[in-house]
């Protein structure tokens, strides 16, 4: 049991705690961002609350969620907020604070590279493009978040980014001194290139860019304590395949493919690259399977047989069974969800798209994680 709240100053501090800063999803006070509170005779309560930097996007959820949390302690009649700003000095504690201590000067690390990393880190990958990976990575991450996970996306398709439009996340990030805080829509933090470029421009980089883009992501990003990170990997197996897995070898792939024999063929391709990496292929999506017709019979648009020839191709060739993690139908309400930023699995949960992907959510959600390279913590027995 909590200890008893004994003054209305108590009460106040103990309604500040249960109010997060929106980005960094830790309450303020922890923070630092609470430089005084006061209550007068009348009851106005009068905060002094420190942005991380000025014109933060979310100041008015702040100002919100402050004012209902102090509204209910009893004897407070109502509620005065004074915005300031985080000096640098602090603004570099708190980032040493979220980053474990390690001074605002030392090189950041990934996290997810980490021994002790409890993140799973999904890779999604296609042979080519236009099978639909985009919208599988984002209704994945929609779906496990809404299962209570803790998720996060890199939009790490640099040239072709898609994934703030379809997860319907139009925020900025916010910097605090080296650190990025991501925007979040759908309880899913998401980082994407196209956040820092200018209207619908075009990304021409080469090789070293994409890398040093995607080191950003990985380490330069507050992600806070994720359950997984899924990463929706350009077509093929170049520059962004090959630095993901120098960066983040313990993650594993997804394979998307469709069932037509000639998108099948290269998506064997794309998963055969683990061969050389040492990552582990978790499974395989076929998506656009069927359209299902008015009178319950399936066309077969792109054929049939595609995501089981890859997976069975993909077993012999690695030596590991890989699973067909699921069928996914041709359906336009993915499209539309898409376009207008609110995944199938959410807008449209008993689709028999949003039902296929669920399911797929469902085996990734439940899969065990993996005590490889792991301490287990044992201690020789004394004598």
């Amino acid at each position: 049991m909590s200890a008893p709240v004994s003054t209305v100053e108590d009460a106040i501090q103990a309604a500040l705690a249960t109010v997060n800063d929106p980005e960094i999803r830790r309450p303020i006070t922890e923070l630092g961002m609470v430089r005084s509170a006061t209550i007068g005779a009348s009851g106005v309560v009068r905060v002094e609350l420190l942005l991380t930097v000025a014109g933060c996007p979310l100041k008015d959820k702040l100002r919100t969620d402050i004012t209902t949390a102090l509204a209910a302690v009893p004897g407070v009649t109502g509620v005065e907020i004074d915005f300031g700003v985080m000096t640098p000095e602090q603004r570099q504690s708190l980032q040493s604070q979220l980053r474990g201590g390690g001074g605002a000067t030392e090189e950041p690390v990934i996290p997810f590279a980490q021994p002790g990393s409890r993140t799973r880190v999904y890779a999604v990958a296609s042979g080519k493009g236009g099978v639909g990976k985009s919208s599988v990575t984002v209704n994945l991450a929609a779906a496990l978040a809404a299962r209570g996970l803790s998720v996060g996306v890199v939009d790490a398709d640099i040239y072709g980014h898609s994934v703030p439009r379809m997860l319907g996340a139009d925020g900025r990030p916010t910097r605090v001194e080296d650190m990025i805080m991501p925007p979040q829509s759908h309880g899913v933090k998401v980082i994407s290139i196209g956040m820092f470029t200018s209207g619908n421009a075009a990304v021409v980089w080469r090789g070293p860019m994409l890398h040093r883009a995607l080191q950003q992501f990985l380490a330069d990003v507050y992600w806070g304590d994720l359950d997984v990170l899924l990463l929706d990997l350009p077509p093929g197996t170049g520059d962004v395949a090959i630095s993901l897995a120098q960066l983040l070898p313990n993650s594993e792939i997804l394979i998307v493919t469709t069932p037509q024999t000639a998108a099948a063929e290269v998506a064997e391709r794309a998963g055969a690259i683990a061969l050389q990496t040492h990552q582990r292929v978790v499974g395989v999506i076929e998506n656009m399977s069927w359209l299902e017709l008015p009178d319950g019979s399936r066309m077969e648009i792109f054929g049939s047989g595609g995501g089981t020839a890859v997976a069975e191709s993909l077993s012999r060739t690695i030596g590991a069974q890989v699973p067909l993690l699921g069928q996914i139908p041709l359906d336009t309400r993915v499209r539309e969800a898409g376009d207008a930023g609110n995944p199938v699995v959410l807008a449209e949960p008993e689709s028999p798209a949003a039902q296929a992907l669920g399911v797929i959510a469902d085996r990734l959600a439940l899969r065990r994680e993996s005590l490889l390279g792991k301490p287990l913590g044992l201690k020789p027995a004394g004598r």
